[in-house]
């Protein structure tokens, strides 16, 4: 098949099945914010609420308003969404939390700093439709609450032992190169070129390790290895998820040098990471190969796949590499014949090695309105980019 036989597939997928399907069943009409606890059929199984998808839906509406049609529905569905956030998200000290119950009385502690990173995302694609300087002020003072932590982000809340075994994650540089990105339009130009600078060196020179061509969970401080179950730890669904972000920041300053280096390290990755005997693509490695720690290692997730169908497409986009098209084309064939549901609308999150569906649910505590969605535009929106970009080429050929 060529690039523009899928479009059609995954615009449709994404406007006329997963969409309506958050619009129809995760709204809370009652106290505001949505439910993210749906089963196959959408019905609500808990109605607690999960700060970070909160803000990813928010994320999400404010988008496809902003990027796809002004429709009054999405932005109205944003709002929702955004309101219960002001009013029941932060603490005090403007720390947002993780989870509260469906009234928005706080359940856990602002422990996790990715639910800050998500709310900056949020008001940051809101303040694009809506033009409200208190969305604005939001994503700005939050964005740099984050830099202010991030040394230390879990702060009063952070279990390990203090000086055994220091660790620095890989998580948060990831997510601040595309953050960055994401509320530039608010930002000091200084402080998003040195923001940029930073996450890319961090990743390619302390968390990437050429020797194996892979990149680790965690390592020291100073960039080096650890021999533990952290340090050996690796998550090629976050890896491959990087390099797409890498992909976009070179895109932006026209550094084809690391675009071609981030399409080579998602193919690294994705050799490594494929299940060579059931097919998919692991959820955690050891890096010497010993059991990890995590029970779920062998677990199929969607976010994984989904991000993975983003950067190899925008890696054949930035590179033509072959390569990229037929890995592309074998995860997309695993990605929609397992995690898509051919009954109900959205997809499921979780499947066992063999690729039979874990849990037959399409939204919990940890999977809400994002990878799904924002992986169906991204692919989308990619895959036409490549099909004018070969029409360009045929036509000054």
């Amino acid at each position: 098949m060529q690039p523009d036989d899928y479009i059609q597939q995954y615009k449709d997928t994404l406007l006329d099945n997963v969409i309506p399907f958050w619009l129809q069943h995760s709204g809370d009409e009652t106290f505001g914010g949505y439910f993210t606890c749906l089963d196959k059929e959408g019905k609500v199984f808990d109605t607690d609420k999960f700060i970070w998808l909160q803000c990813r839906q928010v994320w999400c509406f404010s988008m496809l308003y902003n990027k796809v049609e002004k429709k009054q529905e999405w932005l109205d569905f944003a709002l929702l969404g955004a309101s219960f956030l002001e009013k029941n998200g932060r603490d005090e000290n403007g720390n947002w939390y993780f989870s509260v119950n469906r009234e928005g009385i706080p359940l856990t502690q602002p422990h996790n700093i990715f639910s800050d990173c998500f709310a900056s995302m949020a008001f940051g694609q809101l303040y694009k439709a809506t033009h409200e300087p208190a969305h604005a002020k939001i994503a700005v003072d939050t964005f740099h609450s984050i830099l202010k932590k991030k040394d230390n982000s879990k702060g009063i809340y952070n279990k390990n032992f203090p000086g055994t075994r220091p660790l620095q994650g890989f998580a948060l540089p990831m997510i601040l190169c595309n953050l960055v990105l994401e509320i530039e339009h608010l930002l000091d130009a200084d402080l998003v070129e040195n923001t940029i600078q930073n996450g890319i060196d961090t990743i390619m020179n302390q968390f990437y390790r050429p020797e194996l061509g892979i990149i680790l969970e965690n390592v020291t401080p100073d960039g080096n290895f650890s021999d533990s179950f952290e340090g050996r730890l690796v998550n090629p669904g976050h890896g491959i998820e990087a390099m797409w972000f890498l992909m976009d920041l070179a895109e932006r300053s026209d550094n084809k040098a690391l675009a071609q280096k981030a399409m080579e390290i998602t193919l690294n990755i994705l050799e490594y990471g494929w299940d060579k005997k059931h097919g998919g693509i692991f959820y955690f490695l050891d890096v010497k190969g010993a059991p990890p720690q995590q029970l779920e290692w062998d677990q199929k997730l969607w976010w994984v796949h989904v991000e993975t169908l983003i950067s190899l497409l925008k890696g054949y986009l930035h590179t033509g590499d072959e390569r990229c098209w037929t890995w592309f084309e074998k995860v997309h064939e695993y990605t929609w014949s397992h995690f898509a549901d051919q009954e109900n609308p959205e997809w499921y999150g979780y499947l066992n090695r063999q690729g039979e569906v874990l849990l037959p649910l399409k939204g919990g505590k940890w999977k809400g309105c994002f990878h799904v969605p924002r992986g169906l535009y991204q692919c989308w929106k990619t895959l036409e980019a490549i099909v004018a970009k070969k029409s360009s080429e045929v036509q000054y050929s």
